[in-house]
């Protein structure tokens, strides 16, 4: 009797015994933060910095082991790519261009096995001995590449799922796989890479100068520029306003004292445009993303010389976009 007793325990207690590593088996879990580059202006030419952390988290529950491998593999995203590098999708087809890395500064792509010519996947090696948890924090940096000035304002955006994010990973004692012939434990890992153009103007101004004269009996011409750069596709006005005197676009005046010279500034060659402030005096345009030299035409007309001296005045030049 008792035999029959003792002998159903012993089995249930066996499988106890035999079940609990299956409960609690080594494994590794991932997770990536998404890249917000944020509100970016790219007008300058410049290139774009941020930043994401790979948190890894490994299990070692068994005896063997006593460090681990994990390969990262990321590969193009949703926007795919121009050559060796990434892209954003954005507004009416345009896209950005991005690159992702190993190093601070930025000179090793971080790429997969599966897509060389974005680069490698980067080894991540630490120790994982038995009956641990280790947890590691890996830096991706991230660049939107210099040079695209050109592209459309709004939202752009590259996500990354399933192959495109395999990460693989295994245990081992002395000598790691490379992760080119690593396949255990295929592992995907979503995130996201985003930025916002912002749709922007720059403006500098080069002045007129009329030079030296004496009598003031004809017209003295001259011309000067603006330097506009504006966002791609983005429609702006350009307004003059009436200088010192806050004069019309015909009448400001260039002083010395209390003395002054009278004179005009225009949108055409011709001086038939006079630019201004008003409805009807402003310039318009649509921004390229590179510089637009718009000439600025002056003319001081016929008119009572002053006295000798230098003159001058100060316009302000505001672009609305």
């Amino acid at each position: 009797m008792t035999r029959r007793v003792l002998l159903p325990i012993l089995v249930l207690l066996a499988m106890c015994v035999f079940e609990h590593p299956a409960r609690a088996a080594d494994g590794c879990d991932f997770t990536l933060s998404n890249i917000d580059f944020g509100s970016v202006t790219l007008l300058s030419g410049a290139a774009v910095d941020s930043s994401a952390t790979l948190d890894i988290v490994c299990r070692n529950t068994l005896t063997i082991g006593l460090a681990m491998r994990v390969c990262p593999n990321i590969g193009a995203g949703s926007g795919g790519l121009s050559g060796a590098t990434r892209q954003m999708t954005g507004p009416s087809g345009n896209s950005l261009g991005f690159q992702l890395y190993q190093n601070a500064a930025r000179t090793i792509p971080w790429g997969s096995v599966d897509q060389p010519v974005i680069g490698a996947p980067p080894p991540i090696d630490f120790l994982s001995l038995p009956l641990t948890t280790t947890t590691v924090h890996v830096p991706i940096y991230a660049r939107i590449l210099a040079n695209q000035q050109t592209k459309a304002g709004g939202a752009y955006l590259s996500t990354f799922a399933g192959a495109e994010t395999r990460f693989t990973y295994a245990s081992y004692v002395l000598v790691p796989q490379s992760c080119a012939a690593m396949t255990q434990n295929p592992t995907q890992v979503g995130f996201s890479v985003q930025a916002n153009v912002n749709r922007t103007c720059d403006v500098t101004a080069e002045g007129i100068n009329f030079g030296n004269h004496g009598l003031i009996t004809s017209n003295v011409d001259a011309a000067g520029k603006l330097l506009v750069t504006c966002t791609q596709t983005l429609p702006y006005a350009i307004s003059l306003n009436g200088g010192l005197s806050n004069a019309l676009p015909e009448q400001r005046k260039m002083t010395k004292g209390a003395e002054f010279i009278l004179y005009g500034l225009y949108k055409n060659n011709a001086r038939t445009q006079p630019w201004g402030s008003a409805v009807g005096e402003t310039m318009s345009g649509t921004g390229s993303g590179v510089q637009q030299d718009i000439p600025v035409y002056g003319r001081v007309a016929a008119q009572n010389t002053p006295s000798t001296g230098t003159y001058t005045d100060t316009v302000v030049v505001t672009v609305t976009y």
